[in-house]
């Protein structure tokens, strides 16, 4: 093609190539943008225009062609991560800043699926998400990924993606890749300087607002100091009883579909923090059950307290559960902290119950249902966090229709009930606990048994044992202590099985016999307890004796009246 067929614009191409060449001579790898930006404009000149016609296209191609080769250069070696990707997200060009962005090199990452370089599942997410919207709304779209590194490391990088055209169609996605790592860190770095700036703010307004009441707040700090070591003292010497003291029979023992239940009922509550109510007989091991659920709680590491609510005094009991101050009561010569207190953040273990007296069940429930109470002598409001595993040997339910049990507490109590069972019904594990008591006796006695016969084992597999498992220990341990060699001789003489209902029934008929002769003979005393015409010395009981029968069976002197007690 001539000159003078030239046309404005293909004239301009030579014009423009020659400051390229120049441009390219003296500077062969741009790294700056602002160097890079010096060549948009020539871009644009080598743009043909819509009206050339196929020669004047063709002579232009053969002019930009090694233009373009330099601008692929530039493209390469831009200070700007630069990805191209199709509408799957694989990678169909990448320069050598966004691979070495990523520590790997180019023909690695070519036509790979670019979300495998993204860290997380949840950047994933968004790494798919962004490329849906930019092909669904094609313009500018942003987003911040973290890109996981061929050495391991994570970077951050910002997208900036738009959709690449052919025509009308979209054949794909190109995507600037920009390290916003260290602009994260300092952002971050600004962040937590001025949530410190703001903590300190707060602090020294904190300081202010202290000094003006320092007397009160170092009163305050003093007495706390008092109430922790007072407890941290109390309860170091409950953990030593508790220490010194024998559990029933030390681990639960048996293999008996039975127990195995009792140990299903444990796995599944102790973990919680749900109320338990330990129901069975005398020396089935309820204590141990309390103790191994503890053991398997959040809050094993915090003391169980255990509570016998029949052996603590009627008078007493109160300031034993919820502390007392100095002077709340006659003889009340320190300031004492309650069971409750001593098992915050622990557990309380009340074993017994059912002998708990009426008018404390209302303080009970309180602290079941707000986890508070107050000492005696004291307006203070005190809150604990107790876990509570409460224990009964009665039927709780008869207990509520003879009006010696509260039912709203039965109900507060019985969340999560568990009932041992008796060893009468569990009798295949009688061999492993005589093996188990043997073992133990012989380290504390120093004997060396090593066998059972078979007639032993069937006399005490026949017998009933209505003391369970506790009297089942106490066997054992006389029989190790009087055995004479290595095999172990059982030298009691166990009674016929008798018929359980008919016991229950003999039971409760002496209950009802030992009830009325206590009315009567308080109501031929004035209801007068103590004294050398009252009713205690009568019946050739101690007086506190009396009263804890009193309120086993619900007698109170307003009720003397009472059909049911005619």
């Amino acid at each position: 093609m001539n000159e003078a067929n030239c046309t404005p614009q293909a004239a301009a191409a030579p014009q423009a190539e020659e400051p390229l060449q120049t441009a390219t001579a003296e500077v062969p790898a741009p790294s700056r943008e602002s160097e890079m930006q010096c060549f948009y404009p020539e871009l644009q000149v080598h743009q043909p225009p819509p009206e050339a016609d196929d020669g004047e296209l063709s002579w232009i191609r053969t002019g930009l062609f090694p233009s373009g080769d330099r601008y692929f250069a530039l493209f390469d070696q831009a200070p700007t991560g630069y990805v191209a990707f199709d509408s799957c997200g694989i990678v169909t060009e990448i320069n050598s800043v966004a691979a070495r962005m990523l520590g790997s090199e180019q023909r690695l990452l070519l036509n790979t699926p670019f979300g495998d370089r993204v860290a997380g599942g949840e950047g994933g997410k968004i790494f798919s998400n962004h490329l849906a919207r930019v092909l669904e709304q094609k313009c500018l779209l942003k987003c911040e990924i973290d890109l996981a590194r061929i050495d391991g490391g994570v970077v951050r990088v910002q997208f900036q993606s738009v959709v690449l055209h052919d025509g009308a169609d979209a054949v794909g996605i190109l995507t600037s890749l920009t390290d916003v790592t260290v602009r994260r860190q300092e952002e971050e770095s600004l962040l937590e300087l001025d949530l410190r700036l703001k903590e300190r703010s707060e602090e020294l307004a904190r300081e202010a607002e202290g000094r003006r009441c320092a007397e009160q707040a170092l009163e305050e700090a003093r007495a706390e100091i008092r109430s922790l070591k007072e407890r941290f003292q109390a309860e170091e010497i409950c953990l030593h009883r508790d220490m010194d003291r024998e559990h029933d029979f030390g681990e639960i023992v048996g293999n008996s579909a039975a127990i195995k239940y009792v140990f299903f009922k444990i796995e599944q509550v102790a973990p919680q923090d749900t109320t338990i109510l330990l129901l069975g007989e005398t020396g089935t091991g309820k204590g141990v059950v309390a103790h191994a659920v503890h053991g398997r709680s959040s809050r094993r590491n915090r003391p169980l307290v255990t509570v016998n609510c029949t052996s603590l005094p009627s008078n007493l009991i109160e300031s034993e559960l919820f502390g007392r101050e100095k002077g709340a009561f006659t003889g009340s010569t320190i300031r004492q902290m309650g069971r409750f207190e001593l098992a915050d953040g622990g557990t309380i273990f009340l074993d017994e119950i059912g002998d708990m007296p009426l008018e404390l069940q209302t303080k009970l429930l309180r602290v079941i249902q707000d986890g508070e109470f107050e000492r005696l002598g004291s307006p203070r409001t005190i809150k604990v966090n107790v876990r509570i595993i409460a224990a009964s040997n009665r039927n709780l339910e008869e207990e509520i229709r003879a009006g010696r049990f509260r039912e709203d507490l039965f109900y507060r109590l019985n969340v999560f009930p568990i009932t041992i069972p008796p060893l009468r019904k569990r009798r295949e594990d009688i061999p492993l606990l005589v093996d188990y008591f043997v073992t133990k006796f012989n380290k504390k006695t120093g004997k060396k048994i090593e066998t059972v016969s078979k007639g032993t084992l069937d006399a005490l597999h026949a017998y009933h044992w209505p003391g369970n498992v506790r009297e089942l220990e106490s066997v054992i341990e006389r029989a190790v202590i009087t055995s004479q060699g290595s095999m172990l001789q059982v030298l009691d003489h166990f009674e016929a099985v008798p018929d359980p209902v008919e016991a229950e029934r003999d039971i409760k008929a002496l209950d009802d016999l030992e009830r009325d002769h206590i009315l009567q003979v308080l109501r031929k005393t004035g209801w007068r307890i103590e004294g050398e015409h009252g009713a205690a010395r009568l019946l050739g009981l101690n007086s506190s004796t009396l009263r804890g029968r009193m309120r086993k069976f619900g007698i109170k002197r307003q009720n003397m009246n009472d059909a049911s007690f005619a």
